[in-house]
């Protein structure tokens, strides 16, 4: 009675498809359709094209991002997330072309746009496919390596523009725009090759469509299968734009998707991110073949623990791993802020301390680890799991927008803050590290241990949770005092709720 009781919290239903994946002992690889859809699947990890430069040129950017953002669902709901990957796909090649044939800065800064207008698309089309493709026992980890794919790209440019740095001439940076155009060709090559969205299938009356889809790799051509069967009914959803904050439920998601957004870009990433360079010349190293061999070794170190971190969410419940992510980045910043008081100070009286400069690298090498735990690893695994299908577009749209949003804006901020405060300059992050613990332990949700279907009522009314829930068991046959006594033999008598009766 106390798991029932527990379980009467706002949409704490019983997780009946959770159950039904559990039962399920066989791994993923040893199931030939799930093998295929996963290698199928593997195109949609290719991010698109960013850079390192200063200024309006690393900001437009994301301000391309931002004036695409507004019409991001309604790509995915007219075109699907085929149409939506393959549309941003091509645009980032035409960006890309803009910006080898650059002549000027504001050509060069105009590609910027166009590249950073088309990644959201792909971004979150790719996310919302991986998640609603996937089977639920491993879904939290393909989501995860989904935003942990931006490291290989990453380390791929870092070692390009390492080996170009050497030519004599404009190829060495037209060389590197180019060779942007290669993951978005990939995509558009490949992307219809995979299924598509179940959900998305639904709401355009092609279920026969989706349950053929769902049968196929969830169920490995079984179409009598429970689990394909209760994953269907749950399905079944519609909505408008409006219904985004039509709800109490809904504004949460919007208040959490717009904190994470903006966490995950004013945690001081973009500090090593863009102005890597500028922070080895404070503490005296300004040698650029050495600043070029960090960026390349922070990129590797990036990929290795990112993927790490992702191979964990099936471990840990999202909130440790958030909480955990918040507290190990605020004390990195506290150590990272006293490092570089100390070893600007030694610049400034002319001399080197060798101790304090090598503590700035270590706090910068340990960041990506303390950062990946939670902002890279659970971002888009969280999201997917946050928002019903019906607003997921949307709703990793709004996430989108403060994203990016927070992005441009320390574009701008963070070298005039480096130049007119120094090392003080790192105590504004460390004060919002500490609101990012507060905010994270009151008001992040749980949504560990849970599928997609049974998170749609998260926030919402228990009824509503229950009302699926029990349309499922009346689809599969469910008998759920029988399944209680099946998980607990030992057991004579089963009790029974009223509700149950």
């Amino acid at each position: 009675m106390v798991a029932l009781i527990k379980n009467a919290q706002t949409g704490a239903s019983d997780p009946i498809l959770t159950r039904l994946a559990n039962k399920d002992k066989v791994c993923w690889y040893k199931k030939a359709n799930l093998r295929l859809l996963y290698l199928m699947l593997f195109p949609t990890y290719f991010g698109g094209p960013d850079g390192a430069l200063k200024g309006i040129i690393s900001a437009a950017y994301s301000l391309g991002a931002i004036l695409s953002l507004p019409f991001i669902g309604i790509i995915n709901d007219q075109f699907g997330r085929h149409g939506s990957i393959a549309g941003g796909s091509l645009i980032m090649v035409i960006g890309a072309l803009i910006q080898g044939l650059s002549v000027n800065a504001g050509m060069y800064v105009f590609a910027r746009l166009v590249l950073g207008f088309g990644i959201p698309t792909c971004i979150v089309s790719g996310s919302s496919l991986i998640g609603e493709l996937a089977y639920p026992k491993e879904r939290p980890v393909l989501t995860s390596l989904f935003n942990v794919s931006y490291f290989v790209g990453q380390l791929l440019a870092a070692g390009i523009c390492f080996g170009t740095n050497n030519i004599a001439s404009n190829y060495a940076w037209k060389i590197p725009s180019w060779l942007q155009m290669c993951p978005s060709l990939v995509q558009i090559a490949f992307v219809f090759f995979i299924p598509e969205s179940p959900r998305w299938l639904i709401t355009k009356e092609r279920s026969d469509e989706a349950y053929a889809i769902l049968a196929k790799y969830h169920g490995e051509g079984d179409h009598e299968s429970e689990f394909v069967k209760a994953d269907i009914e749950l399905e079944h959803s519609k909505k408008s734009y409006k219904d985004l904050a039509a709800t109490s439920g809904m504004r949460r998601r919007m208040l959490i998707s717009a904190a994470l957004g903006l966490f995950t870009q004013w945690s001081g990433n973009t500090l090593i991110s863009y102005y890597l360079g500028d922070i080895l010349d404070m503490i005296g190293k300004p040698d650029p073949i050495f600043q070029q061999q960090i960026n390349v070794a922070i990129s590797a170190w990036y990929l290795i623990n990112g993927t790490v971190a992702s191979l964990l969410v099936t471990k840990f419940k999202r909130r440790t791993m958030y909480l955990t992510c918040t507290t190990s980045l605020l004390c990195v910043y506290i150590g990272w802020t006293i490092s570089m008081e100390r070893a600007i100070t030694a610049v400034d009286a002319g001399t080197t301390n060798n101790a304090a400069n090598g503590l700035v690298l270590f706090f910068i090498f340990l960041y990506s680890a303390a950062y990946n735990i939670g902002y890279n690893a659970l971002t888009y695994t969280f999201m997917v799991e946050l928002w019903p299908y019906a607003e997921r577009s949307r709703g990793i749209a709004f996430f989108q927008l403060f994203g990016r949003l927070a992005g441009f804006f320390t574009t701008f901020v963070n070298p005039i803050g480096l130049k007119n405060a120094s090392w003080k300059y790192l105590i504004s992050y460390c004060c919002f590290l500490a609101f990012e613990i507060v905010f994270v332990y009151f008001l992040f949700p749980e949504t560990f241990g849970r599928t997609l279907e049974e998170l749609a009522f998260l926030f919402e009314d228990k009824a509503l949770a229950d009302e699926a829930v029990h349309a499922v068991e009346k689809v599969v046959g469910y008998d759920r005092a029988l399944d209680r006594a099946e998980r607990d033999p030992k057991t004579e008598t089963v009790e029974v709720t009223k509700q149950e009766l």
